[in-house]
């Protein structure tokens, strides 16, 4: 009996990385009904990262009453894996775009929700929390986030509060003193798939502002409040976050779970494949299939197909990657370790088309692939190889 491993990213716009695992472990049933499927679905951070999770690992979601962006209060979630020990939060979950959906509100928008959402996983009993970062609404350099977790800001006249994206300038000092017992111990891994710096014309308020509401001058002003918080960090905590690659992450919290709580950011991919455990799980696997909507040269950046590559190639594993568009650059990830690329677009349409049949173009290239794949084994198996 053959494994193989399915680890698809979603095709933006079309469909979920669940489905993509759906999609490709039916059709390859269908040709190999004895082979053993391994399927992880990922999520890149966003929306969606914790359900991706739980159907790959296990384990629940957990309703929390949290704050929202916009500082009332709404009920969010997290995901606690099937160890118990392990929880996944989705910043999207209480300080995402579509919480703000017509009244968007960067300058004044809060992450303070996904604080509380972290304190609850680990009263839960989480001692490592994966953040996702991803579809944020925010610009306040995760000082919400921090506050509910303890944190003081304070202003000149030494007096909290609590910064939002248009008062960052406020900041006078910093007191982690206050953080939270929960968190002692705790491992919390950020998933940023970016390597944006915090401030500057790559920086978080200049290229993801205007997409949450930003004109020319509050991008200035977001953009200034960054920096003067990147040097109260650097005075008050003596951590540099300025030109740490992704800190300009959803509106900074990049930056800022690095400087309030020390953590370590990573590549999505990579936290998905070590919580999963995949490097333990190739040894013995006939291939891996990935996919994700689009592959050019902006993929070795650590997008999914290529993660997977990277990992999959150090075990001698082959690697297919099933995708919906092989652009310019694509053929960089052979060197990576992609065995071989197939698009799902068979009739070379724009994307407007082919997303309205995406599902049933994805079924036929797999159909397709996994067919080839069953009559080369045929042989093999007639001639005594495995």
């Amino acid at each position: 009996m053959s494994k193989w491993i399915l680890v698809p990213d979603s095709f933006k716009g079309t469909m979920s990385s669940r489905e993509v695992c759906g999609i490709l472990r039916t059709e390859l049933l269908e040709r190999m009904p004895e082979a053993e499927v391994i399927s992880l679905p990922v999520a890149d951070g966003g929306e969606g990262s914790v359900d991706a999770f739980l159907e790959a690992m296990g384990g629940r979601r957990v309703r929390v009453s949290c704050t929202g962006p916009d500082g009332a209060p709404m009920e969010g979630f997290f995901g606690l894996l099937s160890d118990g020990t392990t929880a996944v939060v989705e910043m999207a979950a209480a300080a995402g775009l579509p919480l703000l959906e017509g009244r968007l509100d960067v300058e004044g928008a809060t992450t303070y929700g996904v604080g509380e959402l972290l304190l609850a996983a680990a009263e839960a009993g989480a001692r490592k929390i994966i953040l996702g970062l991803g579809g944020s609404a925010t610009n306040d350099g995760g000082c919400g986030c921090a506050a509910a977790l303890g944190v003081r800001f304070l202003d000149e006249a030494g007096k909290a509060f609590i910064p939002v994206g248009c008062t960052l300038e406020r900041i006078a000092h910093i007191d982690k003193t206050g953080l939270a017992p929960a968190l002692a111990g705790v491992e919390i891994v950020t998933m940023c798939d970016i390597d944006n710096p915090l401030c500057g014309p790559n920086g978080a308020a200049a290229v993801f502002g205007p997409q949450k509401g930003a004109d020319g001058p509050a991008v200035e002003r977001l953009d200034r409040g960054l920096h003067h918080l990147a040097e109260v960090v650097r005075a008050d905590l003596d951590v540099e976050i300025l030109d740490l690659p992704g800190a300009g992450a959803a509106g900074g919290m990049g930056g800022g779970m690095a400087a309030f709580l020390g953590s370590r950011l990573q590549m999505g991919i990579d936290a998905v494949l070590d919580t999963a455990g995949f490097d333990a799980l190739l040894p013995g696997t006939r291939a891996v299939i990935t996919g994700e909507g689009r592959i050019d040269g902006q993929s070795l950046r650590g997008k999914v197909v290529v993660g997977v590559a990277r990992r999959a190639k150090k075990a001698g594993v082959p690697v297919v990657a099933v995708v919906g568009d092989i652009a310019p650059g694509a053929a960089a990830a052979y060197e990576e370790g992609v065995t071989a690329m197939f698009s799902t677009n068979r009739r070379a349409i724009p994307w407007e088309q082919a997303r309205l049949t995406a599902k049933e173009d994805l079924r036929a290239a797999a159909g397709d692939l996994f067919r080839l794949w069953a009559a080369l084994e045929g042989p093999c198996r007639a001639a005594g190889n495995d």
